[in-house]
């Protein structure tokens, strides 16, 4: 259930022509919903009251942290980042010729700096071009959509702040003949298999049929070169964990001393998945007010900030097939249920197979069932 949400028109005319204040849309969701949580901050509470303690990696993206996440796509142990674009910048054409005109949606927009790549291939080919941007952070969301819409002359932006699951709810129909989702990144391997599963489930029920699914993904590869990734040598990956905690402090009214914890993080090869914990250097107390909470820490004692799974291909193609959503549908004396799936059509890969892209449909298949 979505609650209280507003709509504005960004003011650009300090900055760009007058006339792109025509094409920037924002929607802003007062508050956090979720599908689990009936007040903001209680999936802070359950995770924290848990043993082992945990936090859900969206409170990373305050705007320092989105900040902090764009200098870690800049270090050099960082591969996926410019991995990902090398690949996009080798097959966004591909891509486009084989959607069409299409609606960007991209969840976890930031910069947006991959998404230009494939905003060029439409241009070139000589296709229109709109953009829906998601992010949690407002203002490097806005920032990002002002800098394309001084580059892009006939583009249109309409970007959602909030969460996914309240953004995918409320997408406006596609202003273009169809729509691509972009996932990038492999922020997907920040979701458990079971979050996997009914996060596929979400965006099958927001695709229409024909529409597409464009997905980044970090693949399996040596314990050294993916703790290397989460462990660089001057220290960012660190600052961006341990800035959470300071989010926390500021939203939830917390007293986290962030000196006294410490970034950690492993691969754990059972899972296939690199894990980011925050370490507690001594027995202490930490107290969030605005949510009434007390959370005692023991010497050594952690929490787990994020989860990053590595896939192999073939895998997550049978998971992405696995995936339908049914409607039923009246139809005369009786109904029609149309079955919606997602269909990987291709995939695209750098010469390591370091990381790869999944370009699905979302294709329907219809059979008719009992009348009255």
């Amino acid at each position: 259930m979505l609650e209280s949400v507003h709509t504005e028109t960004q003011p650009l005319s300090a900055l760009s022509p007058t006339d792109l204040q025509s094409r920037l849309q924002i929607t802003q969701f007062a508050s956090d919903p979720s599908s689990t949580a009936t007040q903001p901050g209680l999936d802070v509470i359950q995770g924290l009251s848990k043993t082992p303690k945990t936090l859900p990696a969206k409170y990373f993206y305050d705007d320092p942290g989105s900040q902090l996440f764009e200098k870690i796509c800049e270090l050099p142990e960082y591969y996926p980042t410019r991995t990902e674009t090398a690949i996009l910048q080798a097959y966004a054409s591909e891509i486009a010729t084989i959607t069409g005109p299409s609606e960007l949606v991209e969840l976890g927009s930031g910069s947006s700096t991959k998404t230009r790549l494939l905003l060029d291939a439409y241009v070139d080919i000589g296709l229109a071009s709109w953009y829906c941007p998601i992010d949690v952070s407002g203002g490097i969301l806005k920032q990002s959509a002002i800098h394309l819409l001084k580059d892009y002359p006939t583009l249109n932006i309409h970007g959602y702040v909030g969460t996914y699951e309240a953004a995918l709810a409320a997408l406006s129909p596609s202003q273009l003949p169809t729509r691509m989702i972009c996932f990038l990144g492999s922020t997907l391997g920040n979701l458990n298999p079971q979050e996997c599963e009914h996060f596929f489930a979400e965006l099958t029920q927001a695709l229409q049929p024909g529409e597409y699914l464009l997905l980044g993904v970090d693949l399996q590869k040596s314990v050294q070169q993916l703790e290397a990734a989460y462990n660089d040598s001057q220290g960012v990956t660190a600052a961006f964990n341990l800035n959470m905690l300071q989010h926390l402090n500021q939203r939830f009214q917390g007293d986290f001393q962030v000196e006294n914890f410490q970034h950690q993080s492993f691969y754990n090869r059972d899972k296939h998945q690199i894990e980011m914990h925050l370490v507690s250097q001594k027995a202490q107390q930490v107290n969030l007010a605005a949510l009434d909470l007390a959370v005692k820490f023991e010497q050594a004692e952690t929490i787990r900030t994020e989860i990053s799974r590595k896939f192999d291909l073939e895998t997550l193609k049978h998971q992405l097939r696995s995936v339908s959503q049914t409607l039923a549908v009246s139809s005369g004396g009786g109904a029609t249920s149309i079955q919606k799936e997602l269909t990987p059509l291709r995939t695209w890969t750098d010469a390591n197979q370091w990381f790869g892209l999944v370009l699905c449909q979302c294709q329907e298949k219809a059979q008719m069932t009992q009348g009255n």
